[in-house]
């Protein structure tokens, strides 16, 4: 295994974690045909391949699994002696390879680049929108840096810090601006649009409606909030979302939005990064900066609802 570099074990693991070529050359920061040329030299190092390559689809042969997880802590390792440094310095500096969560990027995201870009000038950051579980998978394989996600992620190698709360409100179309508001339990006989699976807001908002099993039948799926508010402008059904989006993807729909009352659903949005992590204290610096940022935020945000429930 002479010869083996740490480049080669960062472009292996990038082309692990998106199981695709293109996908991962992106994340690298480099070309396709760069990232399968390193690829392929390592499978030659090693004598066996690592992939298996078909018009369609990439997997990782029996040798490239077990590759994969004996140099995820090699690298792990490598980023915490980075971070060691970097910590020593007066200030952040450098990259900041930060996720969040598709239900968040939109509304939060370009103010927090904005943000932190002014209150750490000599940080490059690196954002990249995902689901939970590959956020979390990113961190633990020292993929990214920190996290913004919904709480609790309860990984005992990852630290949590609370950023803010937020309630789920009710979108149905505007013809029923004037009909009484549903309680949660009758939500479940309604035609309910959610994100597809795989989307932590769509276990939300189906556990606040006491609906068990993968695909409901009176359930209908989207891509993204945006896709749902203008499915339910179309009178298809109706849909919950995120206080913090209501502004941006309720202003161009023929909705109207509900507020319920007594338990409100609801979710805590929160940064997250590994333990052992040299940075924890400047992550807690950057984590105290997003919560002022969504607080003002928040304050200048006054959700207009047709009533209560």
């Amino acid at each position: 295994m002479i010869g083996v570099t740490l480049r080669h074990m960062r472009y292996f693991s990038a082309l692990a974690a998106h199981r695709h070529f293109g996908r991962a050359a992106e994340a690298c920061a480099i070309s396709q045909p760069a990232l399968s040329l390193q690829i392929k030299e390592l499978e030659e190092m090693l004598g066996a391949p690592l992939v298996e390559r078909t018009a369609r689809q990439m997997h990782l042969t029996t040798l490239g699994e077990d590759f994969l997880e004996r140099i995820q802590d090699i690298l792990v390792r490598v980023d915490d002696l980075e971070q060691l440094v970097r910590s020593s310095k007066d200030g952040l500096t450098g990259r900041l390879r930060l996720g969040i969560i598709p239900t968040v990027a939109p509304y939060l995201l370009p103010r927090v680049i904005q943000t932190l870009g002014e209150r750490f000038p000599d940080v490059e950051i690196e954002p990249r929108e995902s689901v939970t579980q590959s956020l979390v998978e990113g961190l633990l394989s020292s993929q990214l840096d920190i996290a913004i996600l919904a709480l609790p992620i309860s990984d005992p190698a990852l630290r949590e810090f609370a950023l803010f709360d937020e309630e789920f409100y009710l979108v149905r179309p505007q013809t029923e601006a004037d009909a009484p508001v549903p309680s949660a339990a009758s939500l479940e006989a309604m035609r309910l649009l959610l994100l597809e699976e795989g989307h932590c807001f769509r276990d939300q908002a189906l556990s606040f409606c006491e609906i068990s099993g993968t695909r409901p039948k009176h359930i209908m799926e989207g891509s993204s909030l945006s896709t749902l508010v203008q499915m339910v402008g179309a009178g298809i059904g109706a849909t919950l979302i995120p206080e913090m989006a209501l502004d941006y993807e309720t202003r161009s729909a023929e909705v109207c939005v509900a507020r319920f009352q007594g338990q409100r659903p609801r979710r805590t949005i929160g940064m997250i990064w590994r333990k052992a992590s040299p940075l924890g204290d400047q992550f807690m610096t950057i984590g105290a900066s997003i919560r002022n940022l969504a607080e003002a935020s928040r304050e200048k945000r006054v959700p207009s609802v047709s009533g209560t429930a």
